[in-house]
């Protein structure tokens, strides 16, 4: 096992957004990749908004992508607790340690951290006041995504608020020296903050972490960062709606790292043996549900019938299109036929509903065009009493005959197949017609024709 500790440092506010995720993920396969340890830290200091629900939501999130924490909650490990709403006596030992070092003074009911420098007075337009400025040293920030980043911090600030409550840059930058965390991979929107942990790291006489600033990710139109207010941010959504864990896994690996070739599509293992620092992009990634259901296609057709049937039987229980008593053969039949057009598992009831119900909706758009070239209901009357007198009916003899009849007239085949999908299943498209009617079957076919042609 290597030395490299990486933490995720979550709020639990009842969301798992795309952006947490993907933190999450880059540190867990970090800490994967190295061989060393995984930390899960929650940051629930927030008393109103971080529930047992909402830690709940993030946990089972986590765990449904896949990603297991060697310290945290549930396993727990030497550096807790891994609650800062526990670690209180941390906070207040290292604020003693800055307190003794004279680098600590209180205003306005506050404790505030003084920085070393020449101090000035200096007009600012915020404020429109005079206020004390600090010349510090600039800080040298070697980051390991963005490269040579220099910063100086300017004014002094709040480490503990009135209310005794200690802020975000101060306890990151205790818990992360208690639990020896050599590495640091977070949003960009961090790297503001990072003059002021090393400032802090400084202050304890303690080398800073390797950090590493990840791109954001923007939202699908490529205007502005994600939020957990824009279509597809959530994790569990994804769940719900019946996306395979590992292409959500595998698409947001990509947001943001690339593994210097074409491929897109790739297994756990391989992108724990890939992933690395260099391969961190300095650009924003842009969000496209596009291409993750794409993704999420691909991993649906490698599913064998079993495990694809076992996934989508609650889905479509939920959507009404079957219920308990739906004979497993035909489910698997019919799933057989749909596999290869599913984008995911939520729109399995409108790919393959008509298979099972009888009260489907017809596309009028269909009919119309179907309705243009001939007359459906003549050609049906046609080729009905052929299906009725079919010995077995499957897709080859189904084709045979519909061949034989097609010829007997001077017709191609094909000038049947648009009626009789449009009467069976009211749609335009869909599976292969005649290996659809064969799985339907000769009884289901011919009262759906007959219905049809009234």
């Amino acid at each position: 096992m290597s030395n490299v500790r990486v933490r995720f440092a979550p709020s639990p506010t009842g969301f798992f957004h795309i952006g947490s995720a993907r933190t999450a993920l880059f540190n867990w396969l970090y800490a994967r990749h190295t061989g060393g340890t995984f930390v899960l830290r929650i940051e629930d200091t927030d008393k109103e908004r971080n529930t047992d629900e909402a830690l709940k939501v993030l946990l089972d999130g986590m765990k449904w992508m896949g990603m297991d924490w060697d310290e945290g909650p549930d396993v727990g490990g030497p550096y807790g607790p891994y609650f800062q709403s526990q670690r209180q006596p941390i906070y207040d030992e290292y604020l003693k340690k800055l307190e003794d070092a004279g680098r600590t003074y209180e205003k306005d009911g506050a404790i505030w951290f003084k920085l070393e420098g020449e101090r000035y007075t200096a007009y600012d337009d915020y404020l429109k006041a005079e206020i004390e400025k600090v010349k510090a040293e600039p800080v040298i920030i070697d980051d390991a995504v963005r490269g040579r980043v220099e910063r100086a911090e300017e004014k002094d600030f709040v480490l503990v608020r009135k209310d005794g409550s200690p802020v975000f840059h101060f306890v990151n930058v205790v818990d992360d020296i208690a639990m020896g965390i050599t590495h640091v991979i977070r949003g960009e929107d961090h790297l503001s903050n990072t003059s002021k942990h090393v400032e802090l790291f400084k202050a304890f006489g303690v080398e800073p972490p390797k950090f590493a600033h990840i791109p954001l990710i923007l939202k699908e139109e490529g205007s502005g960062k994600m939020s957990k207010r824009d279509k597809g941010a959530l994790i569990e959504e994804y769940e719900s709606r019946g996306f395979l864990a590992a292409a959500v896994r595998n698409y947001i690996s990509l947001l943001g790292w690339n593994p210097k070739d074409e491929r897109e599509k790739m297994d756990i293992g391989e992108i724990i043996e890939l992933f690395d620092f260099p391969g961190i992009n300095k650009g924003n990634s842009r969000f496209d549900e596009k291409k993750l259901s794409a993704l999420n296609a691909e991993y649906l057709r490698e599913l064998n019938i079993e495990s694809f049937s076992f996934l989508a039987r609650p889905l479509l229980n939920e959507a009404g299109v079957v219920n308990e008593e739906v004979d497993e053969d035909y489910l698997q039949a019919v799933l057989t036929l749909c596999q290869p057009k599913a984008r995911s598992l939520d729109t399995l009831s409108e790919l393959c509903g008509y298979f099972f119900l009888e009260d489907y909706s017809m596309d009028e758009k269909t009919g119309g065009k179907i309705a243009k070239k001939t007359d459906p209901k003549e050609l049906l009357s046609e080729v009905l009493p052929i299906l009725q007198s079919i010995e077995k009916f499957d897709a080859e003899s189904l084709k045979t005959a519909l061949e034989t009849h097609a010829e007997d007239n001077n017709q191609k085949v094909f000038a049947y197949f648009p009626a009789l999908r449009y009467a069976t299943s009211g749609q335009g498209g869909g599976p292969d017609l005649l290996p659809m009617l064969a799985v339907m079957g000769r009884e289901r076919v011919i009262n759906r024709i007959q219905r049809f042609i009234g």
